[in-house]
C-alpha cells in the first residue's frame, strides 16, 4: 500500500487573510497569499467565513449548495480548478467540476453531469484504496497538500498526467481535503488544482492558509450533511407515502394505480396554473415547497380507504358482498325449473289434462322463469339508471315462493336482495355509498393527526377536498368554491378525470377522451368542479398529454376543444 510521506514543517496551520471581497454583487474575488496581508485584516476573514457559513446553512438547493462550497474553496487560493466529490458507501462520486483555463463547468446548476465514473474506495483486492489521493483523504480524513504532481511519489497521478497529454494542460499543485460532518464522518472531498499567485502563475498551495480552507470545509460539511439528512428524510417520507398508496391500490384490483396517477394529474394542473400569464391564474404561483405540498396531498388523498371494506370497494354488482349472491339466486331459479318439471310429471302420472295442455303449461312456466332470470341477472350488473317499472318487476319476482333444502317455503328474494337490486344507479346502496364517502372523513382524520412540518401543513386540507363541490353540495364539509383553495380544487379535477378515464373499474367501461370531457364540462356548468380550472385543463392540453401517457389507444378520440370551452 502506498503511503503519504510525513508532513513537513511547511504544512503548519495559520489563519489566512483575504485580498478583497469587493467587486460586483455575487462575485467571489480570490484571496491573495495571506502572508502579505496585515493582521488587522483578520476580522474581515472571520466576517467572510461567518457570512459564508450563514449562506451555506441557508441554501436549500442541493446543487447550488455544492457549487457554492467548491467556488468558495477555489476563491481562497485563486485555484484554477477544483472537484467536489460526495462519499456514497464505498465510492466517491463526482458532484462538481470547475476549471477556469480549460473552460470546464460540470455538475451543480449547469445541468451537465460529470461524465466520469466514481472512484472506488477499495482496490482490486478489496482492500482500502490509498493509491488515489482523493480516496486516501476520504478514508483517512486527513488533508493532503501536493506541491507538484509530477514529482510526487506517494500517490498515483496517472489520470491527471493522461489528461495533460490529451489537452496540453499542466496539472501541478493539488490540495485535497475532507469534508467532515459533526460526527467526524467524511461525507465528501474537495480537491483544488493549481493555486495561482497575483500574476497568474501556478504555485503550491500555501500551508499557512490551510486553516482557512479547513474552516470553510467544516462549515461546508455540516451544511452538506444537513442537506443530505433532510433529503434523506424527504426520500423516506416519499417512499413511505407511496408505499401506503400502493397498498391501497393493491387492496382493490379495480382501483389499481389510482393513487399513483392522481399525483401526475395534480402536478400537471398545478404547473399549468403557475405558467399561466393571462386569465384567472395570471397571478397564481407556487414555490417548490408548495408544489411538493400538493404532490404529497395527491398521493395521500385516498389514504382513508385503508378502512374501507373490500366487498364495498370492489362491489362490481348489486348483490355482491364477499361473493356475488346472484349465484344463489340463479340456484333458486334452477329449483323453480325443477319444481315445474316435477309438477308436469306428476300431472302426467295422474293423467291430469291432455299432453298438449301439460306441455304448453310447462313451456310457459319455463319461459317465464328464464325471462325472470335474465332480467334479474341484467339488473344485478347495475347501470346509469333503473326505471320505476323495473323496480316493480323486481318486487313481482320477489313475491314468488320456493322451497329450500329443508322443504320450507321462502320468498324468492329476501328484503336485502330486493333492496340491493333496486339500486337506481351503479352498484352501491345508500349505506355502502356512505362507507365509501366516509373514506374522505377518515383521510382527514388520519392526516390531521400527523405532525406535518410547516411546509406540509395544508396536506390534510388539499387531500380532503377532492370530493367537495363548488356549489357546496359535496362532502364531507359541504364547502363552496370560495371556501376552497386552488390546490384543493385542483385535487377534485385530477381525481375525477382519472376516475372517468380509468380502464380498471368494475362498474363501468373505460371512457374516451371526448366522453370524459363532455361529462366534466357538464360538471363544471353544474357547479360540481371549478370552471376556471376545467378550462385551463383543456386549454393547456393537460387532458391530452396525460391520456397519451396513461390511457389505451382506443380511448384517444378526437376532442372539440372549442365546444368544450364554449359557454
Amino acid at each position: 500500500m502506498l503511503r503519504r510521506p510525513p508532513q513537513t514543517a511547511n504544512n503548519s496551520h495559520q489563519v489566512g487573510l483575504p485580498k478583497t471581497w469587493g467587486g460586483a454583487a455575487g462575485e467571489i474575488t480570490p484571496m491573495a497569499n495571506p502572508s502579505t496581508q496585515a493582521s488587522a485584516d483578520q476580522g474581515s476573514v472571520l466576517r467572510r467565513l461567518i457570512d459564508v457559513g450563514i449562506a451555506l446553512s441557508a441554501e436549500r438547493n442541493h446543487d447550488r449548495l455544492m457549487e457554492r462550497i467548491l467556488v468558495e474553496a477555489k476563491a481562497i487560493y485563486n485555484a484554477d480548478g477544483g472537484t467536489l466529490y460526495l462519499k456514497d458507501d464505498d465510492k466517491l462520486s463526482f458532484a462538481i467540476m470547475r476549471n477556469d483555463s480549460m473552460g470546464i463547468a460540470m455538475g451543480g446548476t449547469t445541468g451537465d453531469k460529470v461524465p466520469f465514473a466514481p472512484l472506488s474506495l477499495k482496490d482490486d483486492k478489496g482492500e482500502e484504496n490509498h493509491h488515489n489521493v482523493a480516496t486516501h483523504v476520504a478514508l483517512t480524513g486527513k488533508l493532503i497538500n501536493v506541491p507538484d504532481a509530477y514529482t510526487e511519489a506517494g500517490f498515483d497521478f496517472s489520470g491527471a498526467k493522461n489528461f495533460d497529454k490529451r489537452t496540453g494542460y499542466r496539472s501541478k499543485s493539488f490540495l485535497t481535503l475532507p469534508l467532515k460532518n459533526y460526527e467526524g464522518q467524511v461525507v465528501g472531498v474537495i480537491q483544488l488544482i493549481n493555486a495561482r499567485d497575483r500574476a497568474g502563475n501556478v504555485v503550491p498551495f500555501d500551508p499557512a492558509t490551510q486553516s482557512l480552507v479547513e474552516a470553510l470545509s467544516s462549515q461546508a460539511a455540516v451544511a452538506l450533511d444537513n442537506r443530505q439528512l433532510l433529503e434523506g428524510q424527504k426520500r423516506l417520507l416519499d417512499s413511505f407515502v407511496q408505499l401506503i398508496a400502493t397498498a391501497i391500490d393493491r387492496k382493490s384490483p379495480y382501483t389499481s394505480g389510482h393513487c399513483q396517477r392522481v399525483p401526475v394529474l395534480a402536478d400537471m394542473i398545478a404547473d399549468a396554473a403557475c405558467a399561466a400569464t393571462a386569465g384567472p391564474f395570471a397571478a397564481f404561483d407556487l414555490t417548490e415547497d408548495e408544489k411538493y405540498e400538493i404532490h404529497m396531498a395527491a398521493w395521500m388523498h385516498d389514504c382513508g380507504k385503508v378502512t374501507t371494506p373490500e366487498y364495498v370497494m370492489d362491489k362490481s354488482t348489486k348483490l355482491e358482498t364477499i361473493y356475488d349472491r346472484i349465484h344463489t339466486v340463479q340456484t333458486r331459479f334452477t329449483v323453480l325449473q325443477r319444481d315445474a318439471e316435477i309438477a308436469y310429471l306428476k300431472k302426467k302420472l295422474d293423467n291430469v289434462g291432455t299432453e298438449d295442455e301439460r306441455k304448453a303449461e310447462l313451456d310457459a312456466r319455463l319461459k317465464q322463469i328464464d325471462t325472470d332470470r335474465a332480467f334479474i341477472e341484467a339488473t344485478n350488473v347495475g347501470g346509469e339508471f333503473l326505471a320505476d317499472e323495473k323496480i316493480e318487476r323486481i318486487k313481482q319476482v320477489a313475491g314468488a315462493r320456493w322451497r329450500d333444502w329443508n322443504g320450507k317455503e321462502q320468498p324468492f328474494l329476501s328484503d336485502n336482495e330486493v333492496y340491493n337490486l333496486s339500486i337506481r344507479k351503479g352498484t352501491l346502496n345508500n349505506e355502502e355509498r356512505k362507507i365509501i364517502s366516509d373514506h374522505v372523513v377518515v383521510t382527514i382524520e388520519m392526516l390531521e393527526q400527523l405532525p406535518f412540518p410547516r411546509n406540509l401543513r395544508r396536506v390534510p386540507e388539499y387531500a380532503g377536498g377532492h370530493h367537495e363541490r363548488m356549489d357546496g353540495k359535496g362532502y364531507p364539509k359541504g364547502l363552496k368554491r370560495d371556501d376552497m383553495s386552488i390546490p384543493a380544487r385542483i385535487m377534485a379535477i385530477a381525481d375525477i378525470y382519472e376516475a372517468l378515464t380509468a380502464a380498471d373499474r368494475p362498474y363501468k367501461k373505460a371512457m374516451s377522451l371526448s366522453q370524459s370531457l363532455k361529462i366534466m364540462k357538464k360538471m363544471a356548468a353544474e357547479g360540481h368542479i371549478d370552471l376556471d380550472l376545467f378550462q385551463l385543463f383543456v386549454e393547456a392540453g393537460i387532458y391530452r398529454r396525460y391520456a397519451e401517457a396513461h390511457l389505451k389507444p382506443e380511448q384517444l378520440d378526437q376532442v372539440d376543444e372549442r365546444e368544450l370551452l364554449s359557454a
